[in-house]
């Protein structure tokens, strides 16, 4: 079955009090690149989440971003410095004997000296945080590789539909095909020399066999059915086969451009031009196959 590689998946934790969020997003691209965006600290696990990410995800851009609390940041708290506060007390203390002051020493005071306030970030056991980013990064995998199967469903359906459009579009060439050649050979008769019997037949043979060299695009149309029995079999695949698939379009396109030179005939340039159509049509649907 058919993935996308446009999908989208988040889970959200807690590390001992500390708030974890892990994103998944993937677009489009030729190949497979990982672009991770974790946290300061957390280096030292992009390997295993590449590793993660790389098991889910054979071909697209994947963003991962990790975050912590609010803010994209640890979380944070603060700590008094009892001792230096008690030695502004005393300090102050001294300053009101010695020079016989009035007022209150009260918190407020004591808070204007903002040394002895400091703020730290929330120790994190790094092993837990592993584990559980590792687990929120799974859990978003697996939201967005069923984003993926999801779309990769509906593009199938619409590639099912458009090929059945193309086979009909290749029936009427075929069926329209022995009518162009008589036509060819009725106008090459009226065209004829007067030569006696037998010379104007090998006359015409040998026109008719210029003719058929230039206009018939039977090998053409063998060769279109072959690549879209291919697509078809492809489609049906449970490995990528996003590549695969435009470079069958991509030759079933020169078919149909050589059958639509070659032809000279309204009728099937009509059929060509409907099957560019729903070949383009495919092709953007293609190229957001994984």
């Amino acid at each position: 079955m058919l993935k996308s590689m446009t999908g989208f998946g988040k889970r959200e934790g807690t590390s001992h009090g500390l708030a974890v969020a892990v994103e998944v997003r993937s677009v489009n691209h030729r190949f497979r690149e990982i672009v991770l965006r974790v946290p300061k600290g957390g280096f030292e696990w992009e390997e295993e989440l590449k590793a993660l990410v790389a098991r889910t995800c054979r071909r697209g851009r994947i963003e991962l971003v990790v975050v912590y609390g609010k803010g994209h940041e640890r979380g944070k708290h603060v700590t008094l410095d009892r001792p230096l506060a008690r030695h502004y007390y005393r300090a102050l203390k001294d300053l009101q004997r010695e020079f016989r002051l009035g007022g209150h020493i009260d918190v407020e005071l004591l808070a204007s000296f903002r040394d002895i306030f400091r703020v730290a970030e929330i120790p994190v056991d790094d092993k837990h945080l592993n584990r559980v980013v590792k687990r929120l990064t799974s859990g978003a995998l697996a939201d967005l590789d069923r984003m993926r199967s999801k779309e990769g469903k509906a593009l199938q359906v619409d590639i099912a539909k458009r090929l059945k459009l193309i086979r009909e579009m290749h029936r009427l060439i075929e069926r329209r095909l022995p009518r162009v050649v008589k036509g060819l050979l009725e106008r090459l008769r009226l065209r004829a020399p007067a030569l006696a019997g037998s010379e104007q037949e090998t006359w015409l043979n040998k026109e008719l066999a210029l003719v058929a060299d230039r206009y018939d695009v039977t090998e053409e149309l063998t060769r279109f059915r072959s690549h879209g029995v291919q697509f078809e079999e492809m489609l049906k695949k449970r490995e990528p086969v996003g590549r695969q698939l435009d470079f069958l379009l991509q030759e079933m396109g020169r078919e149909v451009n050589t059958i639509g030179s070659k032809a000279n005939d309204a009728e099937i340039t009509k059929y060509v031009i409907q099957l560019k159509s729903e070949l383009e049509k495919i092709r953007e649907q293609a190229q957001n196959v994984e």
